[in-house]
């Protein structure tokens, strides 16, 4: 259960300081200069640090299965699907703080906080998504942590497959998509 928590702050953070970093540099004006679009340019930013986001994960579960003794009962590919997904939604996340905020340090603590505070008190790792109400029970589900958190236990402990698992990976791309669309509507084409 620990794999979603340590996987989010990587890529979420240091996809917010890619983008910051350009606005900070003045490089940024590049984007301006060029005949990407704003949607080409985000996601050509998204994609290293999803790579990365990856490797991490792979880590983590080798870790978690060789270091740690963890069997991994459930599917493999299941699970590498979901941390893909959420890898994905992850850096789609700091893709849109990056896009909201205008100094690293913004973006770093922005991140951080924004991370942090729902994927350990409402992601299910204290206590059950299920058994929360009212806001908690909506912060839960608006966080992609629950999510990866169900997959991550679920292909570590109840042997769950895709089939079981299908939910969970359109809930966290559709994260992904409204993380991009809201990155790409609040990223102006021109700096005023």
């Amino acid at each position: 259960a620990v794999i979603p928590i340590l996987l989010i702050f990587i890529p979420a953070i240091l996809m917010a300081l890619g983008v910051v970093r350009e606005k900070e540099l003045g490089s940024i004006t590049n984007l301006y200069a060029s005949p990407a679009t704003r949607l080409e340019f985000l996601l050509g930013k998204q994609m290293p640090y999803a790579g990365l986001g990856l490797v991490n994960a792979a880590v983590m579960a080798l870790l978690t299965v060789w270091l740690f003794g963890v069997p991994l009962k459930g599917s493999l590919l299941a699970f590498a699907l979901g941390a893909l997904l959420y890898v994905i939604a992850a850096s789609a996340f700091g893709l849109l703080v990056s896009t909201v905020t205008s100094t690293q340090i913004a973006a770093l603590f922005g991140t951080f906080i924004l991370t942090m505070l729902p994927s350990i008190n409402f992601s299910g790792l204290i206590a059950p998504v299920s058994s929360m109400s009212g806001g908690a029970a909506l912060m839960g589900h608006s966080f992609p942590a629950s999510y990866f958190l169900a997959i991550a236990v679920g292909t570590f402990t109840k042997a769950l497959g895709f089939a079981a698992l299908a939910p969970k990976y359109l809930q966290l791309a559709g994260f992904t998509l409204v993380y991009v669309l809201l990155a790409w509507r609040l990223l102006p084409k021109q700096e005023r």
